[in-house]
């Protein structure tokens, strides 16, 4: 690294933890333009349709196309598209979701990593990817969207345990062979369900859910809930979880899933403090482990308490959202040369923190562009579309 490098990284680190140079929140569309304006030139550098995993800051470039994430931005450009009158966004999202069937493993799953680091299909990146195809179908009608959806399901249902954990086709890039998160990706085979009538979708999908309870503490804290560290999950991966538990339970009406989700979600927002920074890693005993934030998280638990504020009309939920938010536009720069970073969230505030450091994932800007068009939708008094209705 060469000294001017240096300089300006430690450069970065240090504005980040003084709070300065940090933007003045303005209103909800401002930061969702410049949020829906980053993904798109993350997906117009790769060439083929689907989106770049990630900037690299210290790299000064862009890592390959990844499946995964790719699959569920395809969801939020349709929203978006629906909300600004964007047709652009529209056809991005149907050149992803025809990315997405061109690479599809011949199994019917999603690969692993981003594109060129493995063959195999893996859950999680699976279940991810039904939410494109689940939703580009619901948007055009075309059947290969659905064909696409339901060879991913069967595949998913295929190789589950009876049980109802996955425990075969883990991510080799994570290191943990049990995650509890991927009730993601059951509510990935509910919604699966809702364009097929397959009833062995929806049933595997409860049944993952069922198992993922058996892991929980009293306190709704889950094991096996991590991509490193199983004793302080990240609070990116505890959302996935409180989520996939959420709308399988909305879906599928089982009580108990919600009930699990609710106290997720009442730990989360109780230890949110006035600032909005929520730490990045929780223990079993819900207390941070950790001082920076993962903004990927704190946008996911902004959707998530906007969620449970739309079911059980709590206000404190909707708060919950709104000041969450406040902080991770704070961290959004809407202005600059650089079309890298402009738009675009960290994965760690500070940028050095330990959730993917020095970088812009993809999904840490997905999730902040749906957790605004959520917070609007509370806002306005507007619907959030989820496509919840049933055949």
């Amino acid at each position: 690294m060469s000294l001017p490098d240096a300089i300006r990284q430690q450069a970065l680190v240090l504005k980040d933890r003084l709070g300065l140079g940090l933007t003045a929140p303005v209103a909800n569309r401002i930061h969702l333009d410049a949020a829906i304006a980053w993904l798109k030139h993350a997906q117009d550098v790769t060439g083929n349709g689907g989106v770049a995993q990630t900037w690299l800051v210290r790299l000064n470039k862009w890592a390959p196309a990844y499946p995964e994430t790719t699959g569920y931005i395809i969801p939020t450009f349709y929203r978006y598209a629906a909300l600004a009158g964007d047709g652009d966004a529209r056809a991005r999202a149907r050149r992803m979701a025809d990315w997405e069937i061109e690479i599809q493993h011949p199994t019917g799953g999603v690969l692993a990593g981003a594109l060129g680091d493995s063959d195999q299909p893996t859950v999680f990146n699976t279940g991810q990817v039904l939410f494109g195809w689940v939703r580009a179908f619901e948007e055009e009608g075309d059947e290969r969207y659905r064909e696409a959806a339901a060879r991913a399901a069967h595949w998913l249902c295929a190789i589950q345990d009876d049980d109802g954990c996955w425990r075969r086709f883990g991510s080799p890039l994570t290191g943990q062979p049990i995650n509890t998160y991927n009730t993601r990706t059951a509510w990935g085979l509910a919604r699966a369900h809702q364009i097929t009538g397959e009833r062995r979708f929806l049933d595997a999908a409860v049944r993952n859910c069922a198992w993922a309870l058996t892991q929980a503490q009293p306190n709704g804290w889950l094991a096996h809930n991590c991509l490193q560290d199983d004793a302080q999950p990240f609070t990116h991966t505890i959302a996935y979880a409180m989520r996939g538990l959420l709308e399988v339970g909305a879906y599928a009406e089982r009580e108990e899933f919600l009930a699990a989700a609710r106290r997720i979600g009442d730990a989360t927002s109780a230890a949110l403090p006035a600032g909005g920074q929520l730490p990045g890693r929780f223990d079993a005993r819900w207390r941070p482990t950790v001082r920076w934030s993962c903004l990927t998280g704190d946008c996911q638990l902004g959707l998530n308490w906007g969620r449970l504020f739309q079911l059980t009309g709590e206000p404190k939920y909707r708060e919950a959202t709104t000041r969450v938010l406040a902080f991770v536009k704070r961290t959004q720069r809407l202005t600059g040369d650089d079309p890298n970073t402009r738009g675009g969230i960290k994965g760690s505030h500070p940028i050095d923190g330990g959730y993917h450091p020095w970088q812009y994932p993809n999904w840490a800007t997905k999730f902040f562009a749906d957790a605004l068009m959520m917070a609007e939708a509370l806002r306005t008094g507007g619907p959030y579309v989820i496509r919840a209705t049933r055949l």
